[in-house]
């Protein structure tokens, strides 16, 4: 486990960082949020995103993927979290893409693989139901009559629901809550009847949805894998997603932190910067070790994605729970650090803070990662 990034990756890594540098700084993101934007993201610098080849990163060769892997797309997340960028990455590619590429049949995935790795279809996971993540928890209801599945319950928090092309559908068709036996996936046209979408907002100004699906009737061919048995396929998925929300997390502690730094170097407080003083250096001086460490764990966690390694999930937990733990400590000395001016919308420190929230409850905190990973070590 070499934990570094090769040529090709740190390639896409650094043409990341510019072009978000340029084309998608923390002002785009105000101004996606001023305007009320219903979309909750740029068309056009979307567009441009898949002219870069990021939906294509980890999608398979035969359907047009780059095989950058993980690590390489984690890269490309850790950028988008230092300036703040909207985009349906997350929830298309990692998350949609990974399961049609998981489980998905011949047909779904010559239909749809090809359009998201050309940024040409949005697609968008809808599992939790409660405001704590826990995938065994689903209670959405599936059957079959007369012939076909049908679908009853609700959704909560779907990234980029109100956009999405199609929904991938979680729902529990055997066994009850609490069980991973009984799930199964199902491919959803949110303009199909008994289908409602309700646009939310979050606090850091993107969007989700809110899914009612009331007794809809979807045919054999929208099932995605087996029925029942799609929990394995889905806990695989959302490990790569946990991964990819914490290197987005990586991305905005470390920009705060280093925002926070040469904030404390300009600061002039009793004639001196507020960097001089001791106890101001020894909290910064920890947040930089906790930042390194989580550096490594992210690094470890991706790269044990790509290679399918037994250790892949616990690393994810890992990983998650400590981004987590470390984006609530970071952001709260970043903006303590920057006194009463840090509570204000004149700096984008508090923009900063807002994301590190959604994306600590994002797929699982630091106590269900920290349970999870306890868990799976067998304890």
């Amino acid at each position: 486990m070499t934990l570094l990034l090769d040529d090709e990756q740190r390639m896409l890594r650094d043409s990341a960082q510019q072009f978000l540098a340029t084309r998608s700084p923390v002002s785009a993101l105000r101004a996606l949020r001023d305007r009320g934007d219903e979309r909750g993201y740029d068309p056009e610098i979307w567009r441009e995103m898949a002219d870069l080849g990021w939906p294509a990163a980890v999608l398979p060769a035969e359907f047009g993927g780059l095989g950058v892997g993980y690590k390489g797309l984690g890269a490309v997340f850790e950028q988008v979290g230092r300036t703040l960028a909207a985009t349906p990455l997350l929830s298309t590619v990692v998350l949609a893409g990974g399961l049609l590429a998981e489980a998905g049949s011949a047909s779904q995935r010559d239909l749809w693989l090809p359009k998201i790795g050309a940024g040409e279809a949005l697609l968008a996971l809808a599992i939790d139901e409660a405001p704590r993540h826990d995938p065994t928890q689903v209670t959405l209801r599936a059957w079959r009559e007369a012939g076909h599945w049908r679908l009853d319950g609700q959704k909560e928090f779907v990234l980029d629901g109100h956009v999405a092309d199609r929904l991938i559908v979680v729902a529990r068709s055997a066994d009850a809550p609490g069980h991973r036996n009984g799930l199964s996936l199902f491919l959803v046209d949110p303009a199909a009847a008994g289908v409602q979408i309700e646009r939310t907002w979050l606090v850091d100004s993107r969007h989700a949805a809110r899914v009612r699906l009331a007794r809809v009737q979807l045919d054999d061919a929208a099932l995605i894998g087996a029925p029942d048995l799609a929990f394995d396929a889905l806990d695989c998925v959302l490990d790569r997603a946990r991964a990819c929300v914490a290197a987005e997390l990586l991305g905005v502690i470390t920009e705060a932190f280093g925002r926070t730094v040469s904030y404390l170097k300009e600061r002039v407080q009793f004639d001196v910067p507020i960097g001089s003083f001791q106890a101001l250096q020894h909290r910064a001086a920890r947040l930089y070790v906790e930042i390194e460490l989580l550096r490594s764990c992210l690094a470890a966690a991706l790269e044990a994605a790509d290679a399918g390694a037994d250790g892949a999930a616990a690393l994810a937990s890992l990983a998650k729970a400590r981004a987590s733990d470390l984006g609530e400590r970071t952001l709260n000395e970043a903006v303590q650090m920057h006194g009463g001016v840090g509570v204000t919308d004149v700096l984008d420190i508090g923009l900063f803070l807002k994301r590190a929230r959604v994306l600590q409850q994002a797929f699982g905190d630091g106590t269900f990662h920290r349970d999870r990973y306890a868990s799976l070590r067998g304890f």
